[in-house]
């Protein structure tokens, strides 16, 4: 179904842009009509395209995460990466959870083009550079994550699905004031 592949692009067009670029409007960005499954802000909610987003970057945030432990000498950094590997795989496992209790089978989350592009720059930087840019993506990535959460939560079809949105809230918002105090450290 295209709607979901949309939806997603969107996610990781705003969630995953470069630190030296801001991130494009998920709308304009993908041209997606009002009609869509995701809303103007590129969140959704419909079922399929809110599990297939939260995937998505569940994924990123692991993967990033996990470079973050191989490359990052900064050990508020290297915590906070595995907090991350830690929190994004039980939240994985909560939404397919969810999904299939819903009657769903849920797809394995995959890496968007854009989100593997953030990775390859993860992977070039090093040092201080790193882990500046590993913490910006975290930031983009919570904030567009925080917004697919609280609307799901609250304008979502799948009661299963809206309880795991409600339960990442609060844990998406100390994922931010988390990785807010690393950059200001």
């Amino acid at each position: 179904m295209r709607p979901p592949i949309v939806a997603l692009a969107a996610l990781s067009l705003a969630a995953c842009g470069s630190a030296e670029e801001p991130a494009a409007s998920p709308t304009a960005a993908t041209g997606m009509a009002e009609t869509s499954p995701t809303t103007s802000n590129g969140t959704a909610t419909d079922a399929e395209s809110y599990a297939t987003m939260a995937g998505a970057s569940d994924l990123f945030e692991i993967q990033s995460s996990q470079l973050a432990l191989e490359k990052s000498q900064n050990a508020g950094v290297r915590e906070f990466a595995q907090m991350m590997i830690d929190h994004h795989r039980k939240t994985t496992e909560q939404v397919t959870t969810a999904a299939r209790e819903a009657g769903m089978t849920p797809a394995a989350p995959q890496l968007t083009s854009m989100q593997r592009d953030n990775m390859t720059g993860l992977q070039a930087a090093s040092g201080a550079d790193f882990d500046r840019i590993y913490l910006e993506q975290q930031r983009q990535a919570h904030q567009m994550a925080l917004a697919l959460h609280q609307e799901y939560a609250q304008d979502g079809d799948t009661p299963q699905l809206q309880e795991v949105a409600r339960t990442a809230v609060p844990i998406i918002q100390q994922h931010m004031e988390q990785a807010q105090a690393l950059t200001a450290s």
